[in-house]
């Protein structure tokens, strides 16, 4: 897709959606907008140094220099990168690990990386090129508690490549939620006091590998290291800007154990598996409060955009994420994702959506068959105003990689609860993009997009939420219980698509006539693409739930088919989550 004008203001952050009036492609009047501002957050997004002073270190493949002199006792050089070996057995007897073939590496590739170690708490700038080797981090074992075992490290204008691990490893600062449990896990969490910090300046190029699992020797299988990421952290961490940060992995991207809090930045994240990962199973928030996230994830055989483990909450900032196109989702979470604010893109073949009490209204689209990711997205208001447009071809880290998705999640500040809007894809937009994303204040012209329809709808979500459930199900109207044909080359993971909602392997679109998992509403036991009730509702004996109503009073305009069977072209935003199946092109 070509732009139309040159990029304007590009050292700026897009903060929001404005509203401009393209009437006939030409006619322009702006709007404005109170609605859906984004929530108030717990962690702040500005950082402020603890420290007094910062300690300088400056990288190269000679060696590295600390505040212009010499290595010291607590910033020094070492060739004991931890790693995943070329073995299948310790001495002992005793397996290894885990690791295939491709993930072992030798005693001398490994013997070859630099390890720089910062083993005081401080703020530490860091700068220059170290093209094999790693920044770590380890405050010692008794860091975990100590509220003072904090580290500042200040990428300014750095170059780290490694091939063995991450190329920046948080192995032991303190943990701001030191008392984490499942009982008390919560979506809302503050790291402002977390020991691992991440704070963005310049342009900094960051490419890491990991660690496959390595088991403890004689103590059967359990876990000795396991580093998923290219920059991994054992301890909660933040992430500021206001600086760039182009992280390429060839496993996982940006990765911590428990929690993570990006509050700035500009992060581009190629990742072979997911592009971000909280991993600490129903406890990890991942919270996105400010800066601008472009992810494409899943370049190998799988991988999520953005994948919590527990909970995924955004309050502002862009957020850009593009999954797997054959299984995977560009949003991912087990216990909820939150949408309060920010601009979203989320692509993949099947959608997480967001929990019904997200702050930010939000569109999930699920298209009849898949589209390609070169397509720009636009979302008008029924009078022709620009809300949203998105165009992937503009975007640096999506555009390197065209590829197709078959579900989107879009969320605006710009969209209003109670409003119906037009979806069109393609086109030619006119006007200023940050990385595809288009300051609607700036566009004057939009034209020849393709109008979209839909043929069912879920508004109050169904077995959305934390269902996720894609093509293959019979909750979707339009696809009848057949699996969409996919792609050249790819193939339909076993079990049908399918977000976090559990997916039973007996049934149509692998429900089986069950209960969704996390779905809490009563079902009929002749399940054949009835509408779950709400939690607390039953049905009087020998009634079933209807055909995918859930409306009192009969569906909204533009809600699935029209009275004469016909797909609807008007999306109606009657929630704040809403999702729309059997997306397809208006017949001409």
């Amino acid at each position: 897709m070509k732009k139309m004008l040159a990029l304007l203001l590009a050292a700026l952050m897009l903060t929001g959606c404005a509203a401009n009036t393209v009437a006939e492609a030409t006619t322009v009047e702006t709007t404005a907008s109170t609605e859906a501002a984004p929530a108030e957050t717990l962690s702040s997004s500005e950082h402020v140094s603890r420290f007094d002073s910062e300690t300088v270190i400056v990288l190269s493949d000679e060696g590295i220099t600390v505040n212009g002199g010499e290595e010291t006792d607590t910033v020094y050089t070492s060739h004991d990168i931890i790693y995943y070996e070329d073995r299948d057995t310790y001495e002992s007897g005793n397996p290894y690990g885990e690791g295939e073939e491709n993930q072992r590496h030798s005693a001398e590739e490994a013997a070859a990386h630099t390890v720089v170690n910062i083993t005081a708490p401080g703020a530490y700038r860091v700068s220059g090129t170290l093209s094999a080797g790693q920044i770590r981090i380890d405050l010692g074992d008794d860091a975990y508690d100590d509220p003072d075992a904090v580290v500042e490290l200040i990428l300014e204008d750095a170059d780290i490549t490694c091939t063995v691990a991450p190329a920046i490893l948080f192995l032991n600062t303190y943990e701001c939620d030191g008392n984490w449990s499942t009982e008390t896990a919560q979506a809302n969490v503050d790291t402002s006091d977390a020991g691992a910090n991440l704070i963005l300046y310049g342009e900094n190029q960051v490419s890491g590998s990991h660690v496959a699992r390595i088991y403890k020797d004689a103590e059967g299988e359990k876990k000795l290291w396991k580093q998923d990421g290219a920059i991994y952290s054992y301890m909660s961490m933040n992430v500021y800007g206001p600086g760039s940060l182009d992280l390429i992995a060839d496993n996982e991207g940006l990765d911590t154990e428990l929690h993570l809090t990006i509050n700035g930045g500009n992060i581009a994240i190629r990742s072979q598996d997911d592009g971000i990962n909280t991993n600490e199973d129903g406890v990890s928030v991942t919270t996105i409060n400010g800066g601008s996230l472009h992810i494409i994830a899943g370049l190998g055989s799988e991988g999520d955009g953005i994948d919590s483990n527990g909970y995924l909450v955004i309050n502002g900032g862009t957020v850009v994420a593009s999954a797997n196109p054959a299984s995977d989702a560009g949003l991912d979470s087990d216990l909820g994702s939150y949408i309060n604010g920010g601009t979203v893109v989320a692509l993949g073949s099947t959608m997480d959506w967001a929990e019904s009490d997200s702050e930010q209204v939000t569109m999930n689209l699920q298209f009849a068959q898949y589209q390609s990711s070169g397509s720009a997205i636009v979302v008008t208001k029924e009078d022709g105003t620009v809300v949203f447009a998105y165009d992937p071809s503009e975007d640096e880290v999506l555009g390197e990689n065209m590829r197709q998705f078959m579900g989107a999640v879009i969320s605006c500040p710009q969209f209003v609860q109670g409003e119906s809007y037009n979806v069109y894809l393609d086109g030619i937009v006119t006007g200023s993009d940050i990385g595809g994303v288009y300051d609607i204040s700036t566009i004057t012209a939009y034209e020849g997009g393709t109008q979209m329809q839909y043929t069912g709808t879920d508004v109050s979500m169904g077995f959305g939420g934390r269902g996720g459930q894609g093509p293959g199900g019979k909750d979707f109207q339009d696809f009848d219980g057949e699996r969409p044909e996919l792609p050249d080359g790819e193939t339909m993971p076993e079990g049908g698509f399918g977000g976090r909602g559990g997916q039973k392997e007996d049934g149509p679109g692998g429900f089986g006539g069950e209960r969704p998992e996390g779905f809490g509403g009563e079902m009929s036991e002749d399940f054949e693409g009835k509408m779950p009730l709400p939690d607390g509702e039953t049905l009087p004996e020998g009634e079933t739930p209807p055909d995918g109503d859930r409306f009192e009073g009969g569906r909204p305009d533009g809600a699935g088919m029209n009275a004469s069977g016909e797909a609807n072209t008007v999306f109606y935003m009657q929630d704040k989550v809403n999702a729309f199946s059997g997306v397809s092109a208006v017949a001409e």
